[in-house]
């Protein structure tokens, strides 16, 4: 059995939200102004990583652990292929349909022609990072299809009208009073009197969805993982809306990016120690559900498996930028990125915000269409220490920012400065020129293009009055 998706191509324009519709440091000007933003994210934030602090503090071998996730998701990246193969032939054997999907545009027909084949007008989502990606929702809503999210945080941005702004919390830029006020307004039967008390919140949360789960015949999920051997798709989730999607509707259609297969059932045991420690600070996800295929009499009796390329390929093929493959959605990168936590998730423009999306959203895309996002970073490398598949982010990004449309131009003013520097003459003359720099005011404004994008964001270093040549002829 073979199958071939084509040569490596990038996500497709027009479809989806890997693009955003300003740069980086424009949407990130405009967060900046939010203080109410600002606060909800440092909260959170600040939250999740003491939480997480403590249970990893809890493991012994947790940089053992690390290691282990790192070397698995190489072993599977450099055996993508075969992996795959005995994906779906297990998958298949076990009465699920397999289908191929090069891009968001097939993976979007795909699914909406599955719904529509069922005769069905809704369909309930679990928690999916790459439905997001492609556009689904919006695929659906197209074709009459109504797709409603189960997840708390995904039913707050899709009644809201908003976009996710967080892997693992999509509306952590929310808080309680807001999300009150988006319930009363937009949430179907909803008491009057609510208050924005959280259990009372996710008790109109949850009776609005209870109905919905029971008359609803067709699901829609992502996986975390797919395993090789078996066929065995797995969802881990802390709420038990995606036990009730996996398990109640006659139809599930799960689309799975390419990167999510691991090559045996035992591997489990590495990530399903990984993952909750890394996202929630939790030390097991309270629910982890996983099946093979149809069971007859139990469960879904239509199973299908979409498995998603949309530039997977072509980032397979960066022997540096690879690594982004390696991400399991855990979300700990973004809790620790001081970028993030004073921008939010909605400046980086794409479903995949924070540390990791600035280094994947530009490879599945091209870096032409996301050359911004490679440096909404400070290099700091808190993320590389936080990520538990030991993703080292600081080297993509410096990678992918060599490849930016303006890196011939850095290229050649850091060539031109390697040459002054190796010419003593051509250094000293610098260096008194260097003086004339004070008429570029106190930050570096007056400096002309392009050297006035560097000042812009960074004080020009004050050139001293005597530089140490001059003071070394002296004495």
């Amino acid at each position: 059995m073979s199958t071939f998706l084509g040569m490596p191509v990038r996500a497709p324009r027009g479809v989806g939200h890997l693009r955003g519709d300003q740069s980086f440091p424009a949407a990130a000007k405009e967060a900046l102004g939010n203080s109410q933003l600002r606060r909800n994210l440092q909260h959170a934030t600040t939250t999740i990583r003491g939480k997480s602090g403590r249970v990893i503090a809890e493991l012994p071998d947790w940089q053992e652990l690390r290691s282990a996730g790192s070397a698995l998701k190489a072993y599977t990246m450099a055996n993508l292929p075969l992996l795959l193969t005995q994906l779906e032939e297990k998958v298949t054997a076990a009465g699920g349909v397999v289908h191929w999907a090069a891009d968001a545009n097939e993976a979007n027909q795909i699914v909406t022609d599955l719904v529509a084949r069922t005769g069905e007008k809704r369909v309930i989502k679990v928690k999916s990072m790459a439905t997001q990606e492609i556009g689904l929702n919006e695929a659906l809503e197209a074709a009459g299809i109504a797709p409603v999210e189960t997840d708390l945080a995904e039913l707050i941005v899709q009644l809201g009208e908003d976009k996710p702004s967080h892997i693992l919390v999509p509306a952590i830029h929310r808080n309680r009073a807001e999300i009150r006020e988006i319930f009363l307004r937009a949430m179907p039967g909803v008491d009057p009197k609510l208050t924005d008390d959280p259990p009372v919140l996710a008790g109109a949360a949850r009776r609005y969805l209870r109905e919905i789960f029971m008359r609803t015949k067709v699901a829609v999920s992502g996986a975390n993982f797919g395993i090789a051997e078996t066929g065995t798709l797995a969802v881990v989730e802390s709420e038990g809306n995606g036990r009730m999607c996996l398990t109640l509707p006659d139809t599930l259609i799960t689309v799975m990016g390419i990167e999510k297969v691991v090559p045996a059932w035992a591997d489990l045991e590495v990530f399903l120690q990984l993952l909750p420690r890394a996202s929630t600070g939790e030390r097991m996800n309270p629910y982890t559900s996983m099946w093979t295929g149809v069971t007859p009499g139990d469960g879904p009796q239509n199973f299908h498996l979409v498995l998603l390329d949309n530039g997977r390929t072509a980032v397979l093929a960066d022997e540096v930028g690879r690594q982004a493959l390696h991400c399991i959605r855990c979300s700990a990168c973004l809790n620790v990125c001081p970028v993030y936590e004073r921008t939010g998730g909605h400046a980086y423009g794409s479903v995949y915000p924070g540390p990791i999306g600035a280094v994947l959203s530009p490879q599945l895309t091209g870096v032409e269409d996301n050359a911004s996002l490679p440096y909404a970073s400070s290099l700091c490398g808190a993320c590389f220490d936080a990520c538990p598949v030991k993703i080292d982010i600081p080297s993509i990004l410096v990678h992918l920012r060599n490849q930016a449309p303006h890196a011939r131009t850095e290229a050649a003013v850091m060539a031109a400065a390697a040459y002054t520097m190796d010419h003593p003459r051509l250094y000293a003359s610098a260096q008194r020129a260097a003086k004339l720099a004070r008429i570029a005011g106190r930050r570096g404004r007056g400096l002309p293009p392009p050297l006035n994008g560097w000042s812009a964001s960074r004080d020009l270093p004050s050139p001293p009055d005597e530089t140490f040549r001059d003071w070394w002829r002296g004495r």
